[in-house]
């Protein structure tokens, strides 16, 4: 029988690593999933639905048996492992069974969630993700969008911290439930990725692999400061430079945001950003709300009709540069990335004296229509839409192409792709032909339109060198650099 209900549902599949459960998660929007599962080693078996809809979200990280240990936001806005039985968990355990033969019933019920054992309760900071490792939990928390690594026991008693040293982000923590020795990707602002191999028996990790570049890191430092939002929030913010810089206003900033869907940006090395640090240049990125900084209170903290919060905390974080006298608004450029080249288009709107060069890319620059377009629609959890007039009055006040007055605006890049099929390059084309008529100043207001190109994902890396030769080349130029 075919199902046309949900048409634009989306599905992923995986096994657990004993291959005896097939897990299947299914999500509407950029957040929330369902979970069904399926006994492989059975043979006929019916689906299972652990949860049948898109409130939370939910990863199963390990299974003893039929046991699932799952790490979800439900009733933990920064996250908690639990532990559910899939076939124990309910009363209404045969009639969820028939869940893919009797669709009708989906939504009625799935495991009773106030029978999942706790294993790792939530805590002060977001637990990101947990992994096995010689038949322990070893969870990596998020603490003021640093990395923290600590090991429990299968029963969720926290064992010791796996120190790790200065700001980081620690990515790919790779291990096995058999087998003592793991190993981790450890992430800075001013060196590359480093792998570390960790043994569980000795707590002890020792540098497994280091790439060689023409960096001198240990010239830079990155300190973290916090500083008040508009409405005094405490928003954190990592500044890169090199050691001993003089803050005299004087020195050359940029400063990149995102703020939305529940992302966020730890240390992370780029070797395009380390041509602007050898140069002078001061590098700053701010937790904004609307991203997963510090969990789900600080997403919703910033999308929809709270959607403003995220402006003003970047516009906060530039002002807290100036003030603090790492830069001046001359010396000052912005730059984010479709979800935050909406976060710029509406920055320089709001306050085109803020910086001296803008760089919205691929940003989503038309908020009134914004799902009419591709994938577009998949995005109204984080803004609403104009379909409604709630939303429409909220919009209406932050949209870049809709609040573009005649005025003097920063030198401006504006970067898209003619083939993206994300954010669709009408945004950009729109945004730059209107900013263009009512630019009064006489900074250059320019379009960048990469050829066979899309969103960014896959870019090869020779467009990518392209790309980057020319933003960085704009920034120098308008800033006043000499290479």
């Amino acid at each position: 029988m075919k199902i046309k209900k949900n048409p634009l549902r989306n599905f992923s599949a995986a096994t657990t690593e004993d291959q005896k459960l097939l897990l299947v998660y299914g999500s509407e929007s950029t957040s929330g999933s369902s979970l069904l599962v399926k006994e492989l080693d059975k043979p006929n078996s019916a689906f299972i639905s652990i949860v049948d809809n898109f409130e939370n979200n939910y990863s199963v990280i390990h299974n003893e048996g039929n046991n699932l240990f799952v790490v979800t936001d439900k009733g933990a806005p920064k996250y908690q492992l639990l532990e559910t039985d899939i076939n124990g968990e309910s009363e209404y355990n045969n009639r969820h069974k028939v869940w893919m033969m009797s669709p009708h019933l989906a939504g009625a019920v799935f495991p009773a969630y106030q029978k999942w054992k706790k294993i790792i309760p939530e805590s002060d900071d977001l637990l990101e993700s947990v992994s096995i490792c010689n038949k322990k939990f070893v969870a990596k928390y998020l603490k003021d969008v640093t990395s923290r690594l600590y090991v429990f026991d299968m029963n969720g008693k926290k064992e010791n911290e796996i120190i790790l040293p200065g700001i980081c982000k620690v990515d790919a923590f790779d291990s096995d439930k058999d087998d003592s020795l793991a190993f981790f990707s450890y992430n800075t602002f001013t060196a590359p990725a480093v792998i570390y191999k960790y043994n569980m028996l000795n707590n002890k990790m020792d540098v497994w692999f280091k790439s060689e570049i023409d960096f001198k890191s240990d010239d830079y430092e990155t300190k973290q400061v916090f500083y008040a939002s508009k409405d005094g929030t405490k928003i954190p913010m990592f500044i890169t430079h090199k050691k001993g810089i003089v803050l005299d206003g004087n020195n050359p900033c940029f400063l990149f945001g995102y703020g939305g869907f529940n992302s966020y940006y730890s240390p992370e090395f780029r070797i395009d950003r380390a041509l602007f640090l050898e140069n002078g240049g001061v590098y700053a990125v701010p937790g904004l709300r609307g991203g997963g900084d510090y969990g789900e209170d600080w997403h919703k903290a910033g999308i929809k009709c709270l959607k403003q919060n995220v402006f003003d905390d970047f516009i906060a974080a530039a002002d807290y540069l100036v003030k603090e006298k790492y830069t001046s608004h001359e010396k000052l450029a912005i730059h984010g990335r479709s979800n935050g080249g909406l976060l710029i288009g509406a920055v320089m709107t709001q306050r085109p004296d803020l910086a001296k060069v803008a760089i919205p890319t691929v940003g989503v620059m038309d908020m009134l229509r914004y799902h009419k377009f591709t994938i577009g629609w998949a995005w109204a959890s984080d803004y609403g839409t104009s379909d409604s007039l709630n939303y429409f009055n909220c919009l209406i006040k932050y949209s870049p192409l809709h609040n573009i007055k005649e005025t003097e605006y920063p030198a401006a890049l504006v970067t898209t792709g003619d083939h993206d099929d994300r954010v669709v390059p009408a945004h950009s084309f729109k945004f730059i032909a209107t900013l263009q008529e009512k630019q009064k100043g006489s900074n250059p207001v320019l379009v960048r339109i990469d050829t066979n190109a899309g969103h960014g994902a896959g870019k090869p890396t020779s467009k990518q060198i392209d790309e980057y030769s020319d933003i960085w080349s704009f920034v120098f130029y308008n800033l006043g650099m000499k290479y």
